[in-house]
């Protein structure tokens, strides 16, 4: 099983992290992993996107230009990476702020209503747990206590104590994802 995946969106969206959570999951599960950032000089408000590849095998290279998985964030990364998920593929994105949505008819497309669901649940800091979460519920990759102890991984001690809310975060994108 290999799994290659792009997250892309604006910087500050927690574009970055969903990666490196995916990737640490992963680890967890002794899987090989290869996590690639990409992001413009302007960071918060900027483009940012991140391959991760989860694979039982050896990775050859962390260069990829097609996706098993697109998990997409904003317009601009719509129009750059819907093209780049293989015939066959997935396409998870969140509908706010999107005006041209997915049309491909050979991928499977979900949606997941994160900012509305973030903002519902009083903090918007945790709309890529959502989008996560989603992903997750269509394709559980990694086990959720895996993601738990990615979530112990990535975050600073300091802010442990968020992940109570973050993992709740995961379920409610398990709740609202919807296929299109």
């Amino acid at each position: 099983m290999t799994e290659e995946i792009i997250i892309a969106g604006f910087g500050g969206q927690g574009v970055l992290s969903m990666g490196k959570i995916l990737a640490y999951s992963g680890i967890m599960q002794n899987q090989e992993v290869s996590w690639m950032p990409s992001y413009g000089p302007e960071m918060r408000g900027g483009t940012a996107n991140v391959t991760v590849i989860l694979s039982n095998e050896r990775i050859s290279s962390p260069i990829v230009n097609e996706y098993d998985t697109a998990i997409i964030l904003n317009q601009q990364s719509m129009d750059k990476f819907e093209k780049t998920v293989k015939p066959g593929g997935m396409l998870f994105y969140d509908p706010n702020g999107i005006t041209h949505h997915p049309s491909r008819k050979d991928i499977s497309i979900y949606a997941v209503q994160a900012t509305d669901e973030a903002n519902k649940m009083g903090n918007n800091k945790i709309f890529n747990m959502i989008v996560l979460g989603g992903y997750l519920k269509i394709k559980p990759i990694v086990l959720m206590e895996n993601v738990i102890k990615g979530l112990e991984k990535s975050l600073p001690k300091r802010h442990h104590n968020l992940i109570p809310e973050n993992k709740m975060a995961i379920l409610k994108g398990m709740e609202i994802v919807k296929k299109k």
